[in-house]
């Protein structure tokens, strides 16, 4: 499929769901990561569901289709957070179809876009989600930001993950006010029509006050399992965080592999 192609960008504006139109493809298991807030770990987090996938012997491809603070090295574009979900992932796609836009300006979405006359829209990212869906077995998509960040004057990532229609995987990043944080994302989601089917406590401070009783009544309150607590690690790696997390009850997971 090309994104230049009018006749497959018309049929994916009118029917922009992949989830539905991928149904027939191997994909045995896709998510959409999102977080109470930014710089909650979401990228370590699909960096961590992206490792194990790997470790089960399945072909893993992650994707941020929009990502914010760029800078050019060696003639190309390179973000952070999507350079770790493509070191995580061992599915090598052209970064274009990772992460379709790709933004220079370290500032919410929709002004970095329009610092750059981008108009970020849903199509390419859509046409994107299925060529990495048909190449992989298994699909990592990580949001910007919190659940509601505006993507341009009419469309933000709440509208995207509701055309993904995937199942959703929340990070809380573990503070004062998280709990407030992470029952409205949680509501926010639900409206949308979509599920959350596991969360993520990831410790932010390296002595929060009471870490557990936060914790409790997040499990009291959340309508999905606990994937897991990340506490504050020394030298963040997707090895590292996937040690305390468990995937295994999460939708179409996949079996062990025979050879691992």
């Amino acid at each position: 499929m090309s994104l230049d192609d009018p006749i497959a960008a018309e049929e994916l504006a009118v029917q922009p769901s992949p989830a539905a139109a991928a149904a027939g493809l191997p994909s045995s298991f896709a998510c959409f990561v999102t977080g109470t807030d930014t710089e909650i770990g979401k990228t370590l987090i699909s960096s961590a569901l992206l490792h194990a996938l790997v470790q089960r012997g399945v072909r893993a491809c992650g994707m941020k289709p929009v990502a914010a603070g760029a800078e050019l090295r060696d003639g190309e574009l390179h973000n952070e957070d999507a350079d770790s979900l493509i070191a995580a992932s061992n599915v090598t796609m052209l970064r274009s179809l990772t992460t379709p836009y790709m933004l220079k300006e370290p500032a919410a979405p929709h002004i970095a876009a329009a610092l750059e006359g981008v108009s970020i829209d849903s199509v390419p990212i859509l046409a994107a989600y299925l060529e990495i869906a048909a190449a992989s077995d298994a699909v990592v998509v990580e949001g910007v930001g919190g659940f509601r960040v505006p993507l341009s004057a009419d469309y933000d990532s709440a509208d995207l993950a509701q055309q993904l229609d995937l199942p959703v995987i929340l990070v809380v990043g573990m503070r004062l006010g998280c709990i407030s944080q992470a029952l409205l994302t949680v509501e926010a989601v639900e409206a949308r029509g979509l599920k959350v089917v596991g969360w993520v406590a990831n410790t932010l401070e390296v002595e929060m006050r009471f870490l557990d009783e936060n914790i409790d009544a997040l499990i009291e309150r959340i309508p999905a399992p606990l994937l897991g607590r990340v506490p504050r690690l020394a030298q963040p790696s997707a090895a590292a965080a996937a040690a305390y997390l468990d995937f295994t009850g999460l939708p179409n997971w996949p079996a062990q592999g025979p050879n691992n």
